[in-house]
């Protein structure tokens, strides 16, 4: 029996922009890459992901000369990587640089040093015991920003569940927070999720057909966008503009939000490929870019768009009204929830002193199951 994986191209090439013919290097993982980062302390090296869930290291100072070839510097053992496919891996902040973390379906998160890959130096079982039963969940993406904290990660889980990790609280739940109150919740795998590059206690998951926009104080998302027509496979924010950030569609289709002019409808869309898109990245940071961004499809064709200066450039005061937008969803967010608190706390005491009648003599039925019903329907038409 042919393996799934074995019918996956291995190829991976690293491309400079301004040469669309020919890729600068060409990477030979052992097995087909999953996903791939270059290191933000120096451009020549990078660490990958495979599906056969090893971890591999690149340095492109090192390629070889007579094919244009770049072949791991250091690879992990198998026995001691992950069972699954790598669905992301980071670097983390580090005084060498050399450090990075990676998490898979098979529900570890485990961190590498890149200069010996031959175990881990650390892992974490990405569980959760929030409804008094552990339950592992499969991680399928990755968050890892320096400006929100050297020890803070998000993940995205197939369950649709984000686990949100400060590895200074280990000693409660492991250091994990559970975010899967109430409507929050995906209804599928979660491909991407990212802090907002302006605004960091912000950030935004992609799954099923919606995106979401969430705050580290709240369980449940502030902003989430209308279903969308087609399933979502990824997005990102614009590192220039606060309020804008992209997804990309299972029907070919590149949507932009702008959350600063209209958080109901779509600023723009654009069919990129027949195909279904399946990764996107935008060029630049907080101070300078914006303008490229590159989209990639399941046939492998990469497609570098150049979008307008209004997409790229902050408008004015465009940092703060995005910041006053999220804080005013916030604190809405938050009211509901007191409400909601209140309404349960009403209608328990409700059906204990329904209950107590019945028990006292009353009519001799126990309808408190009744009760509860015509209070839920009075609850939701809230």
């Amino acid at each position: 029996m042919v393996s799934h994986f074995a019918l996956l191209s291995r190829k991976s090439y690293v491309w400079d922009v301004s040469n669309s013919n020919k890729p600068v290097v060409e990477i030979v993982p052992p097995s087909p890459l999953s996903c791939l980062r270059f290191n933000p302390k120096s451009s020549d090296t990078l660490v990958g992901g495979c599906c056969n869930g090893m971890i591999t290291y690149y340095d492109l100072r090192k390629p070889n000369a007579s094919s244009g070839k770049c072949f791991p510097t250091e690879s992990s053992v198998i026995e001691k990587s992950h069972h699954d496919p790598v669905s992301d891996v980071f670097w983390i902040s580090s005084k060498t640089g050399h450090h990075c973390v990676s998490v898979s379906t098979d529900g570890q998160m485990l961190w590498w040093d890149t200069r010996k890959l031959d175990e881990p130096t650390d892992s974490l079982e990405l569980s959760t015991d929030s409804k008094g039963n552990c339950v592992t969940l499969g991680g399928s993406c990755l968050e890892y920003s320096t400006e929100a904290g050297p020890t803070k990660f998000l993940v995205g889980t197939e369950q649709g569940i984000v686990l949100s990790l400060n590895t200074r609280n280990k000693k409660t739940n492991n250091g994990i927070t559970v975010f899967d109150s109430g409507a929050g919740k995906h209804q599928g795998s979660i491909p991407s999720i990212q802090r907002n590059p302006t605004h960091n206690k912000y950030f935004m998951t992609v799954g099923d057909w919606t995106t979401r926009i969430w705050t580290e104080d709240l369980k449940t998302p502030i902003i989430t966008t209308r279903h969308h027509s087609s399933y979502l496979t990824g997005g990102c924010w614009s590192p220039t503009r606060a309020g804008v950030f992209y997804v990309t569609r299972d029907d070919g289709v590149l949507d932009v939000w702008d959350i600063s002019h209209n958080q109901n409808e779509v600023a723009y869309s654009h069919k990129v490929s027949d195909a279904a898109l399946s990764s996107i990245s935008v060029q630049g940071n907080t101070q300078e870019g914006g303008k490229l961004v590159a989209v990639g499809d399941i046939n492998g064709t990469v497609s570098l768009l150049e979008v307008c200066d209004s997409l790229a450039r902050p408008r004015q005061n465009e940092k703060s009204t995005v910041n006053a937008l999220l804080e005013r969803e916030t604190k809405k967010e938050k009211n509901l929830e007191v409400r909601q608190r209140e309404i349960k706390i009403k209608l328990k005491a409700k059906i204990g002193a329904r209950r107590a009648n019945n028990d006292e003599g009353g009519d001799g039925e126990d309808n408190g199951d009744d009760l509860l019903t015509t209070l839920e329907k009075e609850f939701m038409a809230l």
